[in-house]
């Protein structure tokens, strides 16, 4: 398998503060990576340059095999899938949901003079029938639940059929019931073979879905562990990381943390 993520000794640093510091982690063409620690961590942060949206400020970065400082970014960009919190608030609250979805395929937000072909409603459909919302194509984006938010966030990821996903948080800020719902649906995401590769970034670990293989833990802008997730989701390595006591369970495909 080739690597669509290959970061070596990155360390990004904002206004005298280290948001990472030196990590080292690569990402299979294939596998599904879940993030996880404790909030300052620097997991949105690594998402974001990830998503070529942030450059290190030493170390190397290389995405879908380009190296980024050495490429124009908004050629690759259309490559990578992203939902997160601040894409989100830049979502014009009038667009209907189909045109939140189906803009992916130009890499903008909110129509203007762009047109589109069938092809591309077909997928655009074809993706919010996944996501569990075709009866919300015509409603606008600042009429939906939170939960129906990122529905369609996920259903825009994904339209552009990309080779990388990046899913920031996307169960963040929804009740039990809405979270189990699109945990089960990231799940079947994760599960399907011919998913791109997946990155997930949570804070929680009952928040991972059933076919992540692979875990990395950060604290303080440092790697923790990294690797197969049933090796390195362990009681000890997240107590590590969070700086706390902790039993990790899993059962039924899913895991559970409770303090010692």
């Amino acid at each position: 398998m080739s690597d669509v993520i290959e970061f070596t000794d990155v360390t990004l640093v904002r206004a005298g503060h280290r948001l990472l510091d030196g990590v080292s982690w690569s990402v299979a063409d294939g596998q599904r990576w879940v993030i996880l620690g404790p909030n300052g961590a620097g997991k949105t942060t690594l998402l974001q340059i990830a998503a070529t949206n942030m450059h290190p400020t030493s170390g190397r970065a290389v995405v879908l095999g380009e190296t980024l400082g050495a490429v124009d970014v908004f050629e690759l960009r259309p490559l990578i899938g992203l939902t997160s919190a601040a894409l989100a608030e830049r979502i014009p609250a009038r667009e209907r949901v189909l045109d939140v979805v189906r803009t992916a395929a130009y890499g903008v937000l909110g129509r203007w003079r762009e047109s589109y072909e069938d092809v591309d409603d077909s997928r655009a459909y074809q993706l919010l029938d996944r996501l569990e919302i075709p009866h919300l194509a015509e409603r606008t984006f600042g009429t939906l639940s939170e939960g129906e938010r990122k529905r369609a966030q996920i259903a825009r990821a994904m339209m552009s059929d990309p080779e990388l996903l990046l899913l920031d948080e996307p169960t963040a800020g929804l009740d039990l019931g809405g979270r189990e719902t699109l945990v089960a649906t990231v799940g079947e995401i994760a599960s399907d073979p011919s998913s791109p590769a997946l990155v997930l970034v949570t804070h929680h670990v009952e928040e991972i879905p059933r076919g992540i293989t692979h875990a990395l833990l950060l604290r303080e802008g440092g790697v923790v562990a990294a690797g197969p997730i049933e090796t390195t989701l362990t009681s000890d390595n997240v107590s590590s990381c969070f700086g706390l006591p902790l039993h990790i369970g899993h059962d039924n495909g899913r895991w559970n943390a409770r303090a010692i």
